[in-house]
């Protein structure tokens, strides 16, 4: 039930306050989001199905669009398995038991989800999923700041800058300082630095980990290597892990996961087994019970609730199983040989297509010597925003804008779900964008 007027009088009273305005007068008026007086007035639930019907209809206004946008969450196909195995009753409603020993589904599912993660990040250990791919990165940076027992960070300028700027998040907080610096082979670290970040493909997509000499300048300094790492990528390329990399995380979106407005997602992460208990979040262990058979323990929770605060390496807190059992199904109805084919396809696609927009007078490709798996930019003869509203008058989703010194860039992305014809039809709207130009 909800309080009444004396309740919230005696509360304010309690804590020396005269109003519930007054509680929030420290945080800025422009911060404070909007007035809850101004809401509309309560409707009934047959005229408030009646709205959502109608706003959901207008996501399919027009039938499916062809899109070709990414910059870190992408439009993927995802196989009906999935779905069908994480509605289940015994994991939709069972996947974050509080005792998750009770459990034995819960904590196999999670050990395989470990297993998959560590060999396709090329590392020995892989925890049990954190939130996303970015509160990932920040963590793998604290990870590396404990490990190394330095308070500062070399991240790379290829970075995704909502990654970078969750990384700020975490750090700033702590006095840890960052330098943003050029991405390097050999990036010029100093004795103060726990760890170069670099993303490999970088946000313009980009290969930017290709060799063990970005790891070896990195450890000469006595820092890290943190690598953020496409997934789907290392379907064709070698994973970081087996390139020197000490912590390798990554977003687990494209794997079995619908775009879903943002959420939820699974952060990746896997490390060398020397730094494992420095991991942050829920590791799964084999072992076998009293009887001899395979059985499954929570081996670690590095987390304040389950240890000593000063001991904690994290605090993170909500399972995000059920979305890494999503992880789990996928990659295992590919398997190895599904994936490589699939990141062969998806590559063949996006070159197929950078070649045909290439070609076109006024559009060129903004770095054509850089190898890169699925996404790239093109330099545009009108502005990202102007292209994208003649795109969509076509149906189609455009690419990001990431202009950069008066130039109109656009990051443009190509997956499986990008047939041909859709590719041709992209095209051709480019050239018809810059004949109207003329």
């Amino acid at each position: 039930m909800p309080m009444t007027p004396e309740d919230r009088a005696t509360m304010l009273a309690t804590i020396g306050v005269a109003s519930a305005a007054a509680l929030f007068a420290d945080i800025p008026a422009a911060a404070r989001g909007s007035n809850l007086d101004d809401l509309p007035p309560p409707l009934s639930e047959i005229e408030l199905v009646a709205q959502m019907t109608a706003l959901a209809a207008a996501n399919t206004a027009g039938g499916r669009k062809a899109t070709f946008r990414g910059g870190g969450a992408y439009q993927r196909f995802v196989p009906a398995v999935v779905d069908e195995i994480i509605r289940r009753g015994e994991f939709l409603t069972a996947y974050t038991p509080y005792q998750a020993e009770a459990s034995q589904g819960t904590l196999q599912a999670a050990f395989e989800f470990q297993s998959l993660i560590a060999v396709l990040y090329g590392c020995e250990a892989a925890n049990a999923g954190l939130y996303d791919g970015a509160s990932a990165l920040a963590e793998a940076c604290l990870m590396a700041c404990r490990l190394t027992r330095r308070d500062r960070l070399a991240v790379a300028d290829s970075l995704n800058p909502r990654y970078l700027a969750v990384v700020k998040t975490y750090t700033e907080p702590l006095g840890i300082g960052l330098d943003v610096m050029p991405t390097a082979a050999a990036p010029a670290l100093t004795g103060e630095h726990a760890a170069f970040v670099l993303q490999s493909p970088d946000y313009y997509g980009r290969i930017t980990l290709s060799s063990d000499a970005t790891a070896a300048a990195a450890h000469a300094a006595g820092a890290l290597l943190v690598v953020s790492a496409d997934p789907m990528s290392l379907g064709l390329l070698r994973p970081p892990g087996e390139l020197g990399a000490d912590i390798v995380v990554g977003e687990g979106q494209s794997l079995g996961l619908p775009l879903s407005f943002g959420g939820p997602y699974v952060g990746l992460f896997a490390t060398r087994m020397e730094h494992v208990r420095q991991m942050p979040g829920r590791v799964v262990g084999q072992t076998v019970d009293t009887a001899g058979r395979r059985a499954f323990v929570l081996t670690l929770q590095a987390r304040e609730q389950h240890i000593r605060r000063e001991r904690a390496s994290s605090n993170i807190c909500t399972s995000e199983q059920l979305v890494a059992l999503a992880v789990t199904v996928y990659l295992s109805c590919l398997g190895a040989g599904g994936l490589r084919h699939l990141a062969r396809l998806i590559y063949d696609r996006a070159h197929y297509a950078a070649a045909a927009i290439e070609a076109l007078p006024g559009w060129e490709l903004a770095d054509p010597e850089a190898p890169f798996f699925c996404e790239f930019v093109v330099r545009c003869p009108r502005p990202v925003a102007a292209v994208n509203e003649r795109l969509r008058e076509q149906g189609i989703v455009g690419g990001l804008d990431v202009s950069a010194a008066g130039e109109a860039r656009m990051l443009l992305c190509v997956t499986e779900t990008n047939t041909r014809a859709e590719i041709d039809r992209l095209v051709a709207a480019l050239a018809l964008i810059k004949e109207q130009q003329r």
